[in-house]
């Protein structure tokens, strides 16, 4: 009996790790309007940005900014996000990580400019 004692408390410890790791590790959400700020060696801009997650976490969505309107497309594994849209014959790359409503990165507008960027989602209106 005194051999199941000593087992019991290391696998009970164990099993609360394990639970305690997967809450932590919840899917991140990217769906809804975002409102960039970003810089780059080529000037700052505010655009914003609809995105749709999908069940096997790409992204699709449109941008509308200083650049023009573009449909978006993307990926997420984990809390990191890519973006791309291609507009007037220029490829722009967005690489961040995402943080409850919150993104920051690097943009990449194709061999033009290069630069940083924030992101909040806006609350929902309903």
């Amino acid at each position: 009996m005194k051999k199941f004692k000593n087992l019991l408390i290391p696998a009970a410890v164990l099993i609360f790790l394990v639970f305690s790791f997967s809450a932590n590790a919840q899917t991140v959400k990217v769906t809804g309007t975002w409102d960039f700020t970003v810089e780059t060696t080529a000037g700052s801009g505010t655009p914003v940005f609809i995105l749709k997650q999908e069940a096997d976490n790409s992204i699709n969505g449109t941008y509308k900014g200083q650049l023009g309107e573009a449909v978006v497309k993307g990926s997420l594994k984990g809390n990191e996000i890519k973006l791309e849209f291609t507009v007037n014959s220029m490829t722009v790359e967005y690489n961040g990580t995402v943080d409850g409503n919150n993104m920051k990165g690097k943009v990449k507008l194709a061999d033009v400019a290069e630069g940083t960027f924030t992101a909040k989602r806006r609350e929902s209106s309903g």
